[in-house]
């Protein structure tokens, strides 16, 4: 066996994580990964059901679980949480390699496909905070890989695993079943009959088993699946007319879109959609059908869901089919004799994706790019600058995901937090990081002074007082 790709993919893992391990527990992770984790650190790793309805958004607690392992083990802190997700972001990116090299069988083309791959601005945004993406799409390309390269045993085991980490993981499963449907049919030109053999429904029932146990469980004991008796984060499923329901299908479908060319990823989306109908007669469309019904089917069942609801849709969500759309349009640049200029205009346009920041009232996925990246720095100097000004963080004002505990983000038994802002408050604390309401930022320019700002990369935090 060669080591040699591995070892470099490790040391690659590794500096990841060093460069990441001042980041704080950031956006829905504050949930996933802190208040959830704490919860099972006091009150027992596998005590799943002392999770609190406050703090409970239905999901498995996979990540909080791994969380809580790592603190008990080794002490709670962002350094140790850091590199429990080491094993995840490794075993990833070999997955990701695996899923390369098995379209990209020129060796000395692998690594610049490789390249494009990972360049993409969400994957590596999630590759540097502590989240459960990073496990899921671990396990997601296992079962990927295992249905490319026919391992039933290994496919059995990325799913079981991928159906416990969130709901979401539990689509993916469903994706991986079209995808490997879709092929048997359209690819290898076979019936239905021979899909659905004993062997195949054995397979994927047994791979269902964690979901199914975990789903029964919830019921039992806490008897609601996904929504939310609280309504926390609203009902996603209450409209109040047909033309309520049109009215959100058609802004779901712009924001989808948006999702699928956000961050650079406009490059690669045009260049395929272009050279798939311009290049049509000359095209191998035998070689490229498996990642275009990678790319189709992989999220399908989340994004036809998220077309439905009212819950806003994360960029981190279709990772999978940002993906396979990169590599795709790797395969398609050798219709091309400009393919380097090509290749090269694409990887930048890629990587720049990650230094977009959006004027401050337009919503930006925060966490799908690394913009976020000179925020920690900022965060670290305003809140020493109020410590040192004796400014109360228990009574000063700050939005999501700010608004918790300095523990749940920084993991250092600093129990002071924030509150939520209602323009009552004498102090705000204030980032363009933090998606406001276009109410929240009349507020702020009306009523709030400014008496410090610290600034990098577009990215800014303000410490407000009311005039």
């Amino acid at each position: 066996m060669n080591y040699k790709k591995p070892l470099t993919l490790l040391i690659l893992s590794i500096i990841i994580t060093i460069c990441s391990l001042k980041f704080g527990i950031f956006w829905d992770n504050v949930l996933f990964a802190s208040k959830m984790g704490n919860i099972l650190f006091e009150n027992g790793i596998l005590n799943w059901k002392s999770i609190p309805i406050e703090s409970d958004p239905g999901h498995p607690p996979f990540l909080a679980t791994l969380m809580a392992l790592g603190w008990t083990l080794f002490n709670k802190s962002l350094f140790v949480s850091h590199w429990m997700m080491l094993p995840f972001v490794f075993g990833l990116l070999w997955q990701i390699d695996s899923f390369v090299t098995f379209f990209v069988k020129d060796k000395p083309f692998q690594i610049w496909a490789f390249l494009i791959v990972v360049s993409d601005a969400t994957l590596l945004s999630q590759l540097v905070l502590v989240n459960p993406e990073v496990i899921q799409l671990f396990f997601f390309f296992i079962a990927l890989n295992s249905v490319l390269k026919n391992n039933t045993y290994l496919k059995v085991v990325g799913l079981a695993f991928l159906g416990i980490v969130t709901y979401r993981g539990m689509m993916l499963c469903a994706g991986i079943f079209f995808i490997e449907l879709m092929i048997h049919l359209l690819i290898k030109n076979k019936g239905l009959k021979c899909f659905f053999t004993r062997r195949t429904i054995m397979a994927y029932l047994i791979a269902a088993m964690p979901a199914v146990i975990y789903l029964v469980w919830r019921i039992f004991t806490k008897g609601w699946i996904s929504s939310h008796p609280l309504e926390i984060w609203g009902n996603a499923w209450e409209f109040s007319s047909f033309k309520d329901f049109f009215k959100n299908l058609l802004r779901n479908f712009l924001v989808l879109t948006q999702r699928f060319t956000d961050f650079g990823r406009i490059a690669p989306m045009l260049f395929v959609l272009i050279t798939l109908y311009t290049k049509r007669k000359s095209i191998k469309w035998n070689e490229i059908k498996p990642l275009i019904i990678i790319i189709s089917f992989s999220t399908i069942v989340i994004y036809s869901t998220s077309l439905l609801i009212k819950n806003p849709m994360g960029h981190r969500y279709y990772i999978p089919s940002y993906l396979s759309l990169g590599l795709l349009s790797f395969l398609l640049l050798k219709e091309y004799k400009a393919r380097n200029i090509i290749y090269t205009g694409m990887l930048s346009i890629l990587l720049l994706g990650n230094f977009v920041v959006y004027p401050e009232k337009f919503a930006q996925g925060w966490d799908a790019s690394l913009a976020h990246v000179p925020y920690w720095n900022l965060r670290e100097n305003a809140i020493n600058y109020m410590d040192k000004k004796r400014f109360p963080i228990s009574e000063t004002a700050s939005f999501f995901p700010n608004c918790t505990t300095l523990d749940n983000i920084n993991l250092n038994g600093d129990v002071r937090s924030f509150i939520n802002f209602t323009g009552t408050e004498k102090y705000v604390f204030y980032s363009n990081v933090y998606n406001l309401s276009n109410e929240e930022h009349q507020i702020l320019n009306q009523k709030y002074l400014s008496l410090k700002t610290f600034k990098s990369c577009n990215v800014k935090i303000e410490i407000m007082q009311k005039k």
